[in-house]
């Protein structure tokens, strides 16, 4: 595809699985720590998403399969009835204001702490996160994980099988696995937190073993075509070194793509020079959904469209923005229109629960691209600042 083919393509419908969407913008999973304390989403979560419904799809935060599985305070779950009915207040929201959305499931693993689940964290190998975990107390030194059993990996494998049911029980059009950011399904594929000598270790394809399984239980609970799995090769967040990227993903993505038309393969911060990027589009079958690099600290003035642009003229097919959606509610008409984006504001009302910082940005007015502040349902509960999933 050409650049030029690639900035008309932006805005044009097109189809995923069984869906079709308006346009092939993704608003990225973005942890927010605006649910209860048990895990259940609170009503401004509604509004929330509902404002951002214009994106082609959205992929809800990640949201936890069982207790243990927790990193933060005031993340979202899915393992209990209250945590359906939270979650299908958001969704029929979304689908209220046009829109379509699955939801990200995530395991912390090793990136978790007793003083936000109440329990010692599952991990592949006992090897402690080399930070401070970030509690509703404050920082804590991280803790030496439990290596799973093989019963906590069966049990596990079961939990996103079932944790998938609940969701589209509560209205989603699918689920994202997360195999990234260092959380656990990423632990399994790292060398440097994988030390097991079982056949969940040691060998390339020991480690990816894991991953395969729990995607392929979760695609035989709800179906291929509404399972996508999010991947980051290389990154080192959460003090990951995977230690052999290029034969890890070379096993892994076609293992993946065998488990049949799975909906989507996401990569985080993809990089249309990088020959990994090219390899991978090349192995994988289906549609590949692209986060591309943006600056850390701020949203580029064109809000991001230039390199989603280089994105899909690499070979892309849909594109996921993160912080551009959280600061801007209608950024699918900001950048069809070229209008001005807004920035992300005080980080420090990233992660403390409320409106401010939330659900109170500012959108464009259709008549004159002025901006106007949205109305807000009533705060959530206040929560402590902790950092995003």
């Amino acid at each position: 595809m050409t650049n030029t083919a690639a900035a008309a393509a932006l805005f044009q419908p097109t189809r995923l699985g069984p869906l079709t969407l308006p346009n092939r913008l993704v608003m990225a999973p973005l942890t927010r720590n605006r649910a209860a304390a048990d895990g259940t989403p609170l009503p401004l979560m509604a509004t929330y998403y509902a404002q951002r419904a214009t994106a082609g799809l959205i992929i809800a935060e990640a949201s936890r399969p069982n207790a243990v599985s927790q990193t933060y305070a005031n993340t979202a779950a899915l393992y209990t009835a209250s945590h359906v009915a939270g979650w299908r207040r958001v969704t029929d929201a979304v689908r209220g204001a046009g829109g379509r959305m699955f939801v990200q499931l995530q395991h912390g693993g090793r990136v978790g702490h007793p003083d936000n689940s109440g329990l010692v964290p599952l991990a592949p190998s006992p090897v402690p996160l080399p930070d401070t975990v970030h509690t509703a107390s404050g920082h804590q030194p991280a803790v030496v994980p439990r290596e799973m059993t093989p019963d906590d990996l069966r049990a596990t494998v079961a939990d996103f099988a079932e944790a998938a049911r609940r969701a589209i029980e509560a209205g989603f059009e699918g689920v994202e696995v997360h195999g990234a950011n260092g959380y656990l399904l990423h632990q399994f594929l790292a060398r440097n937190t994988n030390l097991r000598t079982d056949e969940y270790g040691g060998s390339v394809s020991g480690r990816i073993r894991f991953v395969v399984e729990v995607v392929r239980a979760v695609a035989e609970a709800i179906g291929p075509e509404r399972v996508g799995v999010r991947l980051s090769p290389g990154l080192t967040v959460n003090g990951i070194a995977e230690g052999d990227t290029d034969a890890i993903y070379a096993a892994l993505v076609p293992a993946l793509a065998e488990l049949g038309d799975l909906a989507h393969l996401h990569l985080v911060y993809a990089d249309p020079d990088a020959p990994l990027f090219h390899r991978i589009r090349a192995d994988w079958p289906g549609t590949l959904v692209a986060n591309p690099v943006l600056p850390a600290e701020q949203i580029p003035a064109d809000g991001g469209r230039s390199a989603a642009e280089r994105l899909l003229a690499a070979g892309a097919d849909l594109i996921s923005l993160g912080r551009p959606f959280l600061a801007n509610p209608d950024l699918v008409a900001r950048l069809r229109t070229g209008a001005p984006v807004n920035p992300v504001r005080d980080k420090g009302l990233m992660y403390v629960g409320g409106e401010l910082g939330y659900t109170d940005y500012p959108t464009l007015t259709p008549a004159s691209s002025r901006s106007v502040r949205p109305m807000t349902s009533t705060p959530s509960e206040t929560v402590p600042a902790v950092p995003a999933a």
